[in-house]
């Protein structure tokens, strides 16, 4: 199919891409193309606001040098006019200090040349899901958790419990099993379902910038701090704030959280006074929490505080009799979304699903469903349309059981990195540097993988 005829199908263009080099833009389109996404290129900064007031985007990625000024300017005006709009830079090899500019100035994220595909992907895939989130008619659809199994009728059972209480919760699941659309309905059903709900992943804040992202800053706490900000539990004032991936929170940050949630106030970077605040905090994770508790790399009185009550989202493999009625809505959702005729899968679209071991649960699925549906001919979707991977059909529950001493198949994957990790960095004689380049990875990818399995040298 042509990108002609995909914009023809499609709503309208997801992503602005501005960069005055042809080849670079050539291949972030195709990229975006192979993902189901269109999108519009720019070659100036006058030509992207152009754009930008004749369209929506829902993601613009822009270089940070323009013929006619630069990517900063963008992103200020971006954050300060289009704040429903992510936006990441990129960045020339080595300048870390323009990433952490453009990351103070409101960038969700940036990546730097070359650009790596992989990197990109992952970047697309966590803003578009950030952004279907905040998009209030998303907001009203994951508010319900779909299906009939016993599974998940105890956990909406435990979910209104949940609602009518004050207390934190602490959400347990593998990667895509729903954990976020838990805590808006935890939310939703409550006292302060008219406030707001902030989510927040602990993972994707880098570490220089994440107290100030916590807690806000007074102007003038650091350089490029020019007006008062808020930080999320400002935001969050009267409502809720959840913490994702809470387990990559660094050692310091987790006390500088305890104090205040057991408080109830913080300090603004900058300011001289504390400020008093009302959320109610729900945590997730995918890691194993306890764990990490008992291998020091978790503060256990911020454990305790977080984990008054658990609330823990069954696999996607241990519920497989919710697969029809999950895909029926969600094609139905995708199709309405994207401006495409309904959509159905056929009978053996089915029974592929029901055979896939789902490794990435209902986030997983969704993916699946949209890539199907932007690259199926027709109104029916059939199982060679679904392009699923031969490696993950079958059952799960044998492959989890085959990890030692049947351990959670994230888990015993974080074990296998980490020590193949700290293998590389013990022959480098802890040289992060030598160590990526052995790995085959990114030195920026390595330094992530370090803070997420909390490796310290």
């Amino acid at each position: 199919m042509t990108q002609t005829e995909r914009r023809a199908r499609s709503s309208g263009p997801d992503v602005l891409i501005v960069d005055d080099e042809d080849d670079i833009r050539e291949l972030l389109e195709l990229t975006m193309l192979r993902l189901g996404l269109v999108s519009d290129g720019a070659a100036s900064l006058a030509e992207a606001h152009r754009l930008l007031g004749e369209k929506r985007y829902r993601l613009c990625l822009t270089d940070m040098r323009l013929p006619d000024g630069d990517g900063l300017e963008l992103v200020r005006y971006i954050s300060e006019n289009l704040r429903d709009l992510p936006v990441a830079v990129i960045t020339a090899f080595g300048s870390m200090d323009n990433a952490v500019t453009a990351l103070k100035a409101g960038a969700f994220d940036y990546l730097s040349k070359p650009v790596s595909i992989d990197q990109l992907r992952a970047l697309v895939k966590s803003v578009f899901s950030l952004s279907s989130k905040t998009d209030e008619g998303e907001r009203k659809d994951s508010s319900s958790l779909t299906g009939e199994s016993p599974a998940m009728v105890q956990v909406r059972s435990l979910i209104d419990k949940l609602a009518r209480s004050l207390a934190p919760v602490f959400i347990s699941g593998e990667s895509g099993s729903g954990k976020e659309r838990a805590a808006r309905m935890i939310h939703d059903l409550g006292p302060r379902a008219a406030a707001p709900f902030v989510a927040v992943n602990c993972g994707a804040i880098p570490e220089n910038l994440m107290e100030s992202e916590f807690f806000g800053a007074k102007k003038g706490a650091f350089t490029g701090a020019d007006s008062d900000r808020e930080g999320f539990f400002q935001a969050a004032h009267g409502g809720t704030l959840f913490l994702d991936e809470v387990a990559d929170l660094p050692l310091p940050m987790q006390v500088k959280l305890l104090r205040a949630i057991q408080e109830k106030k913080f300090r603004r970077l900058g300011d001289t006074v504390e400020t008093s605040v009302d959320v109610r905090i729900l945590s997730a994770t995918h890691q194993n929490l306890k764990a990490m508790v008992d291998a020091a790399r978790f503060r256990q009185d911020l454990f305790y505080r977080l984990n008054v009550i658990e609330l823990r989202m069954p696999a996607l493999r241990e519920r497989s009799e919710d697969i029809p009625q999950l895909a029926d809505t969600l094609l139905a959702r995708l199709s309405e979304s994207s401006g495409l005729p309904s959509a159905r899968l056929t009978a053996d679209a089915f029974a592929a699903l029901k055979a896939y071991a789902f490794p990435g649960n209902v986030r997983e699925l969704e993916n699946i469903l949209e890539r199907a549906l932007a690259l199926s001919s027709g109104e029916l979707i059939k199982a060679e349309d679904l392009m699923l991977d031969p490696a993950d059909q079958g059952e799960a529950s044998p492959a989890a059981q085959a990890t030692p001493g049947g351990a959670d198949l994230q888990d015993y994957l974080d074990l296998v990195e980490r020590q193949v990790i700290e293998e590389a960095l013990d022959k480098s004689g802890g040289n992060r540097t030598a160590a990526a380049r052995a790995l085959g990875v990114t030195f920026r990818s390595l330094r992530y993988r370090l803070e997420r399995l909390g490796i310290k040298e």
